[in-house]
C-alpha cells in the first residue's frame, strides 16, 4: 500500500483573480459546487478558467460511498429557487459549457430528477447557446426519473461507474454495478442521439483485467466518453489507496479505449469527471456544428 503522492499528483494552491471571483459569486448566491465539496485537485485550474460543476438538491448525501468526500446524512428540503440562481450565476460568468450534478436523494420519489429537469430550464432561459451536461445518479434504477431528465434533452448524460463490480459493496454501498449499467444503456434507447458519459476511479484495489473488462460493459452499451483518473483519499474514515497508477498506465488505457472505439478518452492521475468538459463536448457531432 502506497501512501506517499508521487511528483505527477502535486497540484499548485488555488489562486487568482478569477477563482476568487468564482468563490465570491458561489458564496453570494449560496450555491455549491462538486469541486468543493468532493476536494477535486482541479478547482484551481477549473475556477481560474471560470468552470465549476454546480452541485444541486442540497450538499447532504443520503448513502455512505467509502470514497467520496461530499457531506452524508440528512438531506435538507429542496430549495426551490435554486435553478434559477444557477442560471443566473452561469450568465454572470458568460460560460458556454456546464456541468450539473447532485447528492444522491434517495429520500425523493424522483429523486431529483424534476430538479434536474428545472435547472437545465432555467440555464436555457437565460442563455439558450449554453450547452449542458448532466452527472446524474441513478435514481434507484427508475426509467420515469431518467425520462424527466431526458425530457429537457440536455447535451450529454454522464453517470459514473467509478469502479469495478467486485468492489462496489465496498467502494459504493447502496449502488448496483448493473443497475448503473443499464442507466447508460437505456439513456441511448431513449435517445440515440444523446452523448453519454462515464468514469472510473483507480487505486482501490481493481485489477488491470477488470479494469478492461468495465470499459468493454461501457462500450457495450454505448458509452461515448469515458474519463479516467487516480483516486485520492480525502481525509481519515475513507478507503485507503491501494497504489498510485503511473501517468504511463493512464496513457495505456485511454490507447485501449480509443481501440474500443470511445468516442473520447480522459484519461490521467488528476483526471475527473467534469475535466476539460467543455472541450470533451466539442469533440462530439454535436458540438462540431
Amino acid at each position: 500500500m502506497q501512501t506517499k503522492r508521487p511528483d505527477w499528483l502535486r497540484v499548485k494552491l488555488p489562486g487568482g483573480e478569477a477563482y476568487h471571483r468564482m468563490k465570491s459569486l458561489l458564496r453570494t448566491a449560496n450555491l455549491h459546487t462538486v469541486c468543493e465539496e468532493a476536494v477535486c485537485p482541479n478547482i484551481g485550474e477549473c475556477f481560474g478558467q471560470g468552470t465549476a460543476t454546480f452541485l444541486i438538491l442540497g450538499d447532504a448525501c443520503t448513502r455512505r460511498c467509502n470514497f467520496c468526500a461530499v457531506a452524508k446524512g440528512v438531506p435538507s428540503a429542496l430549495e426551490e429557487g435554486e435553478p434559477e440562481k444557477i442560471a443566473q450565476v452561469v450568465k454572470q460568468l458568460g460560460l458556454r459549457h456546464v456541468v450539473i450534478t447532485s447528492v444522491t436523494r434517495d429520500d425523493l420519489p424522483d429523486g431529483g430528477a424534476g430538479h434536474y429537469a428545472k435547472t437545465i430550464k432555467a440555464i436555457r432561459t437565460q442563455d439558450p447557446a449554453c450547452t449542458i451536461e448532466v452527472l446524474i445518479p441513478d435514481f434507484k434504477g427508475s426509467e420515469n426519473a431518467l425520462e424527466i431528465v431526458l425530457n429537457e434533452s440536455p447535451h450529454i448524460l454522464n453517470h459514473n461507474l467509478e469502479t469495478v463490480p467486485r468492489l462496489y459493496p465496498n467502494v459504493r454501498p447502496g449502488a448496483d454495478y448493473e443497475r448503473s449499467l443499464s442507466l447508460l444503456e437505456r439513456a441511448k434507447e431513449i435517445d440515440p442521439e444523446l452523448t453519454t458519459k462515464s468514469g472510473l476511479i483507480l487505486g482501490m484495489g481493481e485489477k488491470h483485467d477488470e479494469i478492461i473488462d468495465v470499459m468493454k460493459d461501457m462500450r457495450d452499451v454505448g458509452c461515448d466518453i469515458l474519463t479516467i483518473g487516480q483516486y485520492l483519499c480525502p481525509g481519515k474514515g475513507f478507503l485507503t489507496i491501494k497504489r498510485f497508477y503511473h501517468p504511463d498506465e493512464f496513457r495505456h488505457l485511454k490507447y485501449e479505449g480509443d481501440k474500443m472505439g470511445f468516442r473520447h478518452v480522459e484519461s490521467g492521475p488528476l483526471v475527473r469527471s467534469s475535466y476539460h468538459a467543455a472541450e470533451q463536448f466539442k469533440l462530439t457531432p454535436f458540438g462540431q456544428e
